[in-house]
């Protein structure tokens, strides 16, 4: 039996990339368009391509390794004859492997592809263009697909005769049955590749990195996926294309929580803003907004600005911004400030106000702060 790993000139236990390396590197060398009408090379070139057909596949390579040569005519299709195969020949009753009926497609659809996507506030907000870069396969463009060198083509497989089966006699305690199976020399596939494609080493697929625009709608969040059909990675034999699934991940802002829909913002004002009022100007994500505080505005107060938060998903429309008041109690009062608030004390008859405890109310924040540390 040929040894393979002496053609290609890589050891028993080489990785399927050294396996890949060493067959391109000798298909070129070798390749008649390049050696010319050297017969030697010619043949040189056949046996590295049958060497790469069986050491390039896992399973081939696995049958080689246990001493069968699967590109040789009837090799790898020992093994032994199981319950399903009587149960097929008697009942006509077989699944998986054992119904396939003719070739199978070499061309297989593409993997689907994860790739996450950074998003901003601004841009869940109100949606956003983007364009990633995503490394995936695409069809050869040296053998378009077709998984052969250029020039040549699949070859009818000469064991099973394009059928991509084979039929097995083998004795039982009800006598000879007869089942079919796989063929082991074409995988199933009724051609071999006598000639594999020195690009894409007869995968009829090569690794390269796309660029892809998608467009993400206003509303999206954290652990939203978004599909991008067919523009995933080409299947084997340039066969069908995945899907590419975009996962959103909202990145902090450093002013706005986002409460579903809604935004949540805290508004420091001075004691006497909050006493007396104020209109404030307040940089939100749509621009400058002005804020109508009323004269006795308390601690907690929420006052909401409509339309001013995270668009729905969807059904269109926003949510809205909901700014919570913290009034600011100075502390570094001078003489005079000091001597102010005590007159305003004594007009309003506080200098010494009678203490009255009431039910605690969380405010919003307060609750969520609780609910994460499980109290």
């Amino acid at each position: 039996m040929t040894d393979y790993y002496e053609v290609l000139g890589v050891p028993r236990d080489a990785t399927t990339e050294q396996i890949k390396k060493a067959y391109r590197k000798l298909a070129r060398e070798h390749h008649p368009d390049v050696a010319g009408a050297d017969p030697k090379a010619e043949e040189r070139f056949k046996d590295v391509s049958r060497a790469y057909e069986v050491l390039g596949n896992p399973d081939k390579r696995r049958q080689y390794d246990l001493g069968s040569d699967p590109s040789s005519p009837g090799g790898g299709m020992g093994g032994g004859f199981g319950f399903q195969d009587i149960f097929e020949t008697f009942f006509g009753a077989a699944t998986g492997a054992s119904a396939q009926r003719g070739p199978i497609p070499r061309a297989r659809r593409g993997q689907d592809a994860l790739v996450r996507l950074d998003l901003d506030l601004a841009d869940v907000t109100f949606g956003t263009h983007r364009e990633i870069q995503v490394d995936t396969a695409v069809v050869c463009p040296t053998c378009t697909g077709t998984c052969c060198a250029p020039g040549t083509s699949p070859r009818t497989c000469e064991v099973c005769h394009g059928l991509g089966m084979v039929q097995r006699v083998a004795r039982s305690f009800l006598g000879q049955v007869m089942t079919n199976q796989p063929c082991a020399a074409c995988h199933g596939f009724g051609t071999t590749i006598p000639e594999p494609c020195t690009e894409c080493a007869g995968e009829g697929r090569v690794r390269s990195r796309r660029t892809l625009a998608v467009d993400v709608p206003a509303g999206v969040d954290t652990g939203t996926r978004i599909r991008l059909t067919g523009q995933g990675e080409v299947g084997p034999a340039g066969g069908p294309a995945g899907d590419v699934y975009l996962e959103v991940r909202e990145r902090r802002h450093e002013v706005f929580t986002r409460d579903g829909d809604d935004l949540r913002a805290t508004l420091s004002v001075p004691m006497t803003a909050a006493a007396l009022g104020t209109v404030l100007t307040l940089e939100t994500l749509d621009g400058p907004q002005e804020i109508d505080l009323r004269p006795g505005t308390q601690p907690e107060q929420v006052v909401t600005l409509r339309g001013l938060g995270v668009g729905h998903l969807h059904v269109g429309g926003r949510g809205d911004l909901h700014v919570h008041v913290d009034v600011e109690v100075p502390t570094d009062l001078d003489d005079e400030q000091a001597e102010l608030l005590r007159r305003l004390a004594a007009l309003r008859g506080e200098e010494r106000p009678d203490a009255r405890l009431a039910a605690h109310h969380q405010g919003v924040f307060g609750k969520l702060r609780d609910k994460l540390a499980g109290r």
